[in-house]
């Protein structure tokens, strides 16, 4: 263990108390929760000062939730700015999921042609009409990396004032000093350059849950997941690679950001990689409530049968695999590429139990490629349960496995050699990858707010399907889409589900981009880097999901392999005739 870094901060609000004057009156917008700022005006009107402060992270949608009062009101008018440094609805995006909220009255988002930082907002109550402006602030800067970005930002505004100045919040500083401490210290030129880089903060915000779906508003998740890519991307740049590159080897970041009673801190530090699982006990594995133990894994691919096979990960954990050979066509089916999307390591284990009992089933199955990550990802839920760790996504290298080859792994196969097994030993020319996705917003407000690289996967869409095939497997890719849709439908509730998320998401972010089949959106694409002919991706929104609403996700995930084998049986027969 090395530290690189440990420092304190002291909380913007306090400051705010502290430098205040009696008979002063103003507004500010800090990185707090709805209860510490609260307070904080108490103790300021204990002063005799008149304050209001206000979230400076998604500030509409917090202004409807705190002032706001929409008795009475049919319908809601929101313009809002489009700057040139930002995706063109990013200010729409940031006040998701508002829309939902707003109980029965109409709401309408409208571009506006300027880029002054608030909203214009207008209510029609009872046949009047009410306008008002709230501020947005926020900041045109450079990251670390040298992207330009938009992002918001804390904002002071003596009463009387009509604009306000910049006001550097503790959430902004500690990020900066973090960020500069990792990028400053001397990592040396070889990947990887740590085993775990750990970046430990404690802070005060709490979680606010929401009345829409699985939707969380969340300082702290927002401050891990800014963490984290933003230093992969800037390893990725030390490397010379693009932004967004995911063949980084850097190690395995871990941003912990953990809720404190007050203070403000950050450690910074290297450690060793663990190597041990932190199991919960067992489930019954149809009706699991939550990510199930590493070890009940083992013990259902051991009732499966079949020939053993396995790879190793970066920290020594065993990737277990089976082969059930038969005279039907090979499918390969994996789970936990991707371990903090969970639903599908469970769907996956399930199908294949249901598999085997199939006489002529001809299949593989990986339901945990990841393991290192899937450790990580036990070893942060146990203080933030309900948040979607990203830092759980990729190895214990710091890189996605998917896009490890024999050509760029060097001594790193790893994970990627149980693919390779699994492909030379069934023949199988059709991969199922179950995949999940955000089941909330997911953001980055200290890098431009919109997750750069994954913007289509900030707000959830439902149940979605891709697929990657070569270039002449097209027909056959569409069939499988039509084919496994068609199942997916017959499943009570599924496609109601996902009208509701994509209802919502095309009211904050516009077209979802994708083909609907049978009421499920997909992509299909070309795709000549996968060694297999056809790779089937699910997609469930299930990270942070449990209970009833984790059964159904895998549910539908075991029902997508079912259905995939089914009609591939169809599909490829007359080539095998």
């Amino acid at each position: 263990m090395s530290q690189i870094f440990d420092q304190t901060f002291e909380r913007t609000l306090d400051t705010l108390v502290a430098r205040a004057t009696p008979g002063q009156s103003f507004e500010a917008w800090t990185f707090d929760d709805a209860k510490s700022r609260r307070e904080a005006e108490e103790r300021l009107k204990k002063k005799g000062v008149s304050a209001r402060i206000r979230s400076a992270y998604k500030p509409l949608l917090f202004t409807f939730l705190e002032e706001i009062n929409l008795d009475g009101v049919d319908t809601i008018e929101v313009r809002y700015p489009v700057h040139a440094n930002a995706p063109a609805n990013r200010f729409r995006l940031e006040a998701y999921p508002l829309a939902a909220l707003v109980g029965d009255a109409k709401i309408d988002f409208i571009a506006r042609d300027d880029d002054a930082f608030h909203y214009d907002v207008t209510l029609s109550r009872n046949g009047r009409k009410e306008t008002l402006k709230v501020l947005a602030p926020n900041r045109v800067h450079t990251d670390i990396v040298g992207e330009t970005n938009v992002s918001p930002t804390g904002w002071f505004r003596p009463a009387g004032e009509a604009a306000g100045e910049l006001l550097e919040t503790d959430y902004e500083r500690l990020f900066e000093a973090a960020i500069h401490a990792v990028a400053n210290h001397g990592w040396g030129d070889e990947e990887p350059y740590f085993e775990e880089l750990n970046i430990r903060v404690a802070h005060p915000a709490e979680d606010l849950p929401l009345s829409v779906g699985d939707e969380v508003v969340s300082l702290r998740e927002a401050l891990h997941e800014d963490f984290y890519f933003s230093l992969l991307e800037f390893f990725q740049k030390k490397s010379g690679r693009p932004l967004g590159d995911r063949g980084l080897k850097p190690g395995q970041i871990v941003p912990e950001i953990v809720k404190s009673e007050g203070g403000i801190s950050l450690r910074i530090e290297t450690r060793a990689l663990s190597t041990t699982f932190l199991d919960g006990g067992e489930q019954p594995i149809d009706t699991a409530r939550e990510p199930v133990a590493a070890g009940q894994l083992v013990k259902l691919l051991e009732e499966i049968g079949g020939e053993t096979f396995d790879a190793r990960s970066r920290s020594g954990r065993v990737l277990a695999a089976r082969y059930v050979a038969g005279s039907d066509a090979a499918v390969m089916v994996s789970g936990g590429q991707h371990p903090n999307e969970t639903t599908g390591i469970v769907g996956a284990i399930r199908a294949a139990r249901k598999l085997a009992e199939r006489k002529g089933a001809h299949f593989t199955i990986s339901p945990l490629e990841n393991p290192d990550g899937y450790a990580l990802h036990q070893r942060l839920r146990v203080d933030n349960p309900r948040h979607m760790h990203h830092a759980a996504r990729y190895t214990a290298l710091g890189d996605d496995l998917e896009y490890r080859t024999p050509e760029n792994s060097g001594a790193h196969l790893n994970e990627k050699e149980i693919r390779f097994k699994a492909q030379e030993m069934s023949g199988a020319r059709l991969h199922v990858n179950l995949h999940g996705y955000p089941s909330h917003e997911w953001t980055r407000p200290l890098s431009g707010y919109v997750p750069r690289n994954f913007a289509m996967w900030t707000l959830p869409k439902g149940f979605f399907l891709i697929i990657r095939h070569h270039a002449d497997w097209e027909s056959q890719a569409e069939a499988l889409l039509d084919k496994v849709t068609r199942h997916l439908g017959a499943i009570p509730g599924l496609l109601d589900y996902n009208n509701r998320q994509i209802a919502l998401y095309e009211i904050h972010a516009g077209e979802t981009g994708f083909r609907i089949i049978n009421g499920f959106p997909c992509l299909s694409s070309i795709d000549d880097r996968h060694t297999v002919p056809m790779t089937l991706i699910t997609e469930y929104p299930d990270e942070t999901i449990y209970g009833d609403d984790f059964i159904t996700g895998h549910t539908a995930q075991m029902e997508t392999v079912l259905s995939a084998y089914e009609a591939w049986q169809e599909i490829v027969s007359p080539q095998i005739a």
